[in-house]
């Protein structure tokens, strides 16, 4: 009996792993699946639906699109996504971030409202499209070189344009013009402020003061939705109270009711002059839904103790996209608060996020008629509350408390943001981090060595000059010697070159990374240069892949096979302590001076020492 369920046991777990090597990679999350699972994903799903209908309704508003794309995109990435990843840790499905860039760059298409819904599809499976062939092209592996001060910068601008598109309504100001400026829609706000609507100013403040006193003593709560119920009745109440004494359409404002009736297939439109307008808009929102996808990820499955498997959660991102197109819905990311939220109520399984969006069409049956009953400047005044909500003070403060770098990446992407806009901002910010990454990439470390009193080789701080003695230089090259650091590596050779009692350089090669073609005809130069001044350069300590190098570029020739010491796992002081038995045959003496010119240098017009 015993080997036969051992015999079972194996059987299960062969098939557990032969599923979850399978397509879709959903089949793989399910095996074992059971009614525990089961009702703690239907609680988990029943948490996020509570939060996502009421705030898909706010992205759609931020986004300048009729209410029901938000709610039509989180049932359909809800489910398309899951499906397609087999992941638990994004929720799919239309995000603050995505919503204001969708906004500011169809904004500047410069398209009527008619025209820009005409678009919407087209614009969403471009973006699906594109993040597919990322997904494929491991693109996600190079979000590592986006430094957190872009996404920060871009985020808070972000708040900003949210706060500034939705005070109008909250304020039940009648703005004419305004463009899509930041600038230009806070001076037509300031200047429509004497036009304010009292009753909607009232609504609003009544709005703004149960929101934060749930939020302080109840923030586990749907607060949203309970808000957007108790100011239904309010607003209500004021229209029926007030109606007497109010003008003609004056009352307060409502939203318009949403139902299923509006759900229609939506086929993208393909022609080469609307392929070429919203080609650039696609490929931003696909790089951005990408960025904040994966941030989203990895955080959770970090949390989780979890590996994230970039590639899968990207595909099923990438699927909702071009479903969300054909079903009219709007750009779909990985929400933070939302997935989030999941995880910390129990989700075991992607089939959460699916009972999540099931919940979601429910209240849409439901309640989509009701709709009709929330009061604009109600869910504007919780718009604002999450564009300040976004604005992290202490994120804020690490941000400009950490490097020079960190601040300017930040303000450059922040500034640009407002200036110009969000998807330029992404550009800009993210072309700047990678040059600063280079930037530091590119400054290799020479760390001075020197002879102590015991005959050993050690760091020491301040170099020692020759005073005209026969010197070896031993130097131990540190970081990467790719293009960006070859011409720098250089010009602090020839500098080191310059004390005349020199004659030997032995490079230490360990941890010396990234060789390319043009770091290694600047050793060919350099090498020239010091066979002019008769002196010579030797090669310790060389890995496995710079041997690979040296000998398919012809540099070991050059270098000289006899002086080239290849790296000794065995024994790693062994090839330095030969290259210094070498170099003492070529100067013919035992009491050659062993030193150092020159430390790190971070410029190239100005040394700098480090140990």
């Amino acid at each position: 009996m015993a080997a036969e369920d051992s015999s079972i046991r194996h059987e299960s777990l062969a098939a557990c792993k032969s599923c979850k090597d399978a397509f879709p990679p959903i089949r793989g999350a399910l095996c074992g699946y059971n009614s525990g699972k089961a009702l703690a994903d239907v609680k988990a799903g029943m948490n996020v639906a509570l939060l996502a209908f009421p705030q898909s309704m706010a992205y759609a508003v931020v986004a300048g699109l009729p209410l029901f794309y938000g709610i039509f995109t989180e049932i359909v990435s809800g489910i398309v996504a899951p499906l397609t990843s087999g992941s638990r840790f994004i929720i799919a499905g239309a995000t603050n971030a995505t919503a204001v860039l969708f906004f500011a760059t169809v904004a500047s298409l410069g398209l009527s409202p008619g025209q820009t819904l005409g678009m919407v599809p087209l614009l969403l499976f471009l973006v699906g499209v594109f993040i597919l062939l990322g997904a494929l092209a491991g693109v996600a592996n190079f979000i590592q070189f986006v430094s957190r001060s872009v996404i920060v910068g871009y985020i808070t601008a972000a708040a900003i344009y949210i706060i500034v598109g939705q005070l109008a309504h909250a304020l039940g100001l009648s703005l004419h013009g305004g463009g899509a400026s930041v600038f230009t829609k806070a001076w037509a706000t300031f200047a429509a402020l004497p036009s304010a609507h009292v009753p909607t100013l009232a609504l609003s403040f009544a709005t703004a003061a149960c929101y934060w006193i749930l939020e302080r003593h109840r923030p586990g709560w749907p607060n949203v939705a309970l808000v957007l119920v108790a100011m239904s009745a309010l607003g209500a109440l004021m229209n029926f109270t007030l109606s007497p004494v109010l003008a003609e359409g004056s009352a307060i404002r409502h939203l318009d009711a949403i139902g299923v009736s509006s759900w229609k297939w939506h086929a993208p439109s393909f022609s080469v002059s609307s392929v070429t307008l919203v080609f650039e808009t696609a490929l931003v929102l696909a790089f951005l839904c990408t960025l904040e996808a994966v941030s989203v990820g990895k955080s959770v499955a970090a949390r989780a103790g979890e590996k994230f498997d970039v590639t899968h959660e990207l595909a099923g991102v990438g699927a909702a996209n071009i479903a969300s197109s054909c079903l009219g819905g709007m750009p779909v990311s990985g929400s933070p608060v939302r997935s989030q939220l999941s995880w910390a109520s129990g989700a075991n399984t992607p089939l959460a996020h699916v009972f999540s969006s099931l919940f979601v069409g429910a209240a849409l049956l439901a309640l989509g008629p009701l709709v009709r009953f929330i009061p604009v400047c109600s869910l504007a005044t919780l718009i604002v509350f999450i564009g300040v909500s976004l604005i992290n003070r202490h994120v804020l403060r690490v941000v400009f408390k950490s490097t020079k770098g960190d601040a300017v990446v930040f303000v450059v992407t922040f500034a640009s943001a407002l200036v110009l806009r969000l998807d330029i901002a992404i550009v800009i910010g993210t072309a700047l981090s990678i040059v600063l990454f280079l930037r530091k990439a590119a400054v290799p470390q020479l760390v001075e060595y020197g002879a102590t009193e015991s005959g050993t080789l050690a760091p020491i701080e301040v170099p020692q000059p020759s005073d005209g003695r026969q010197t070896i230089a031993v130097m131990h090259v540190e970081g990467d010697l790719f293009f960006g650091a070859a011409e720098l590596f250089r010009d602090q050779m020839r500098r080191i070159c310059e004390d005349k009692g020199l004659k030997i350089i032995i490079l230490k090669l360990r941890n010396a990374h990234h060789l390319d073609a043009t770091s290694i005809l600047a050793l060919e130069e350099l090498i020239h240069y010091m066979k002019e001044q008769r002196r010579t350069l030797m090669v310790s300590e060389a890995g496995t892949e710079t041997m690979r190098i040296f000998e398919s570029s012809g540099l070991a020739e050059v270098v000289g096979r006899e002086n080239i010491f290849p790296d000794d796992l065995q024994n790693p002081t062994l090839p330095t302590a030969r290259a210094l038995r070498r170099a003492r045959e070529i100067l013919g003496t035992k009491d050659a001076h062993i030193s150092i010119v020159l430390g790190v240098q971070k410029r190239a017009d100005k040394p700098a020492l480090r140990p």
